[in-house]
């Protein structure tokens, strides 16, 4: 008989993390798996990309209500959930009101705990029971306290070393699951660091990556805009502190006032974006740093790229660093805790260190010496970068 496998996730809109989903679902073997994915909001651009072969369960609307607006949680009756909304939202504002302002990003992880502390056992519970049950992206608790499954997996996307949560609170569900799936080994490590009595249910699973997929997808349309004359740069992702696209705008600032004739593309969307925005204009580089907001379809922007850069403060593993390689498009990032696990520094990346000027430097060096990007261009299309046997690996565990 086939495994009964449930995949659960908030939502299949564009991110690094729902990409990997998409890749891992797509690559299973529907001979030996039958898959439902519960997706808290059942929407999201990447939900026609899934194979016809699993099944996308019924969005559950009390679970929906974690994704909205409070008032609309009111307006739709969901009075308690509302309430515990609104008192996680109190509670951790009240225990972190003396953090220091370049924390306030990280205390979301704090506010997010808290209410799915306050909110799981308020949700409806899957009734179906299954062989095996994955929690694609934390915080874990709906796998863990509303889903009956004979094993579990949880996945780590972040340096965990990064974010301020409740530890013991945070343990109790980790230790509900039977392995912890970390998307690199240093990102394995680093939460050993915080969770040392977990250290033996960590097995590292990279993110799964299609490098067909990937180059079939970037020549579905062409970016005219990008054909500027000028040196192009490109970075991708979500507007959060993590990404640093407000680093990456000073970045720009300091290459443009060396004299370098560049345009930067952010190509992403989140709740920082408008910020970022306001510190473009106030600093004169609407010509320099454009916005292309939300794209459902990125690889043709990467394609299309002089240098990919990913400015992060920190990273699990950035899939769209892997794409811009697949791509063969030379590379830079910042020498996050986990930048040695994605590049091979000087090889197929230059990692910088973490600091406007280092950055730039190493963008104009591959600006002034073209033979520098050239090389880097050359060595990852050399390069490997397919990873579906990553697949069989997680199967392993099953």
């Amino acid at each position: 008989m086939k495994k009964q496998i449930l995949i659960v996730l908030n939502s299949l809109e564009i991110g690094g993390i729902e990409r990997s989903l998409v890749g891992l679902v797509n690559g299973l073997d529907y001979d030996k798996y039958d898959v439902d994915i519960f997706l808290q909001s059942r929407k999201g651009e990447f939900l026609d990309q899934l194979t016809d072969k699993c099944t996308v369960l019924e969005e559950k609307p009390r679970c929906a209500t974690l994704l909205k607006p409070v008032k609309d949680v009111v307006k739709s009756g969901h009075f308690m959930l509302a309430g515990a909304r609104i008192a996680a939202k109190y509670q951790t504002q009240l225990k972190y009101r003396d953090c220091k302002a370049e924390d306030l990003d990280k205390i979301s992880y704090a506010h997010y705990q808290r209410l799915w502390d306050y909110s799981v056992r308020l949700l409806p519970k899957i009734k179906k029971k299954y062989d095996v049950a994955l929690s694609f992206a934390w915080p874990h608790h709906y796998v863990a306290f509303n889903v009956r499954a004979d094993k579990k997996l949880a996945w780590i996307h972040t340096d965990y070393t990064k974010t301020i949560i409740e530890r013991n609170r945070d343990a109790k569900v980790w230790n509900v699951f039977d392995n912890i799936i970390a998307v690199s080994d240093e990102c394995g490590s680093a939460f050993k660091q915080v969770y040392p009595s977990l250290s033996g249910k960590v097995v590292t699973v990279e993110n799964i990556l299609s490098p067909e997929f990937v180059r079939k997808s970037a020549e579905e349309f062409p970016v005219p805009e990008m054909q500027c004359g000028e040196t192009v740069l490109l970075t991708v992702g979500r507007y959060c502190y993590a990404k640093a696209f407000d680093v990456a705008a000073e970045i720009c600032g300091e290459l443009v006032n060396r004299g370098k004739k560049i345009k930067w593309f952010a190509l992403g969307y989140g709740g920082g974006e408008e910020a970022v925005k306001a510190q473009v204009e106030k600093a004169g580089l609407q010509d320099n740093f454009i916005f292309l907001g939300k794209q459902k379809n990125p690889y043709p922007y990467i394609k299309a790229c002089d240098i990919y850069v990913q400015p992060s403060r920190y990273e699990g593993k950035a899939v769209s660093v892997r794409e811009a390689q697949i791509l063969c498009r030379p590379v830079v990032i910042t020498n996050f805790t986990t930048a040695a696990s994605q590049v091979r520094d000087g090889f197929d990346a230059v990692i910088a260190p973490m600091d406007v000027k280092s950055v730039a430097d190493a963008i104009q060096r591959l600006i002034d010496f073209p033979e520098e990007a050239e090389r880097l261009v050359r060595n990852t299309s050399g390069s490997d970068y397919g990873n579906l046997d990553q697949i069989e690996l997680l199967c392993s565990l099953f």
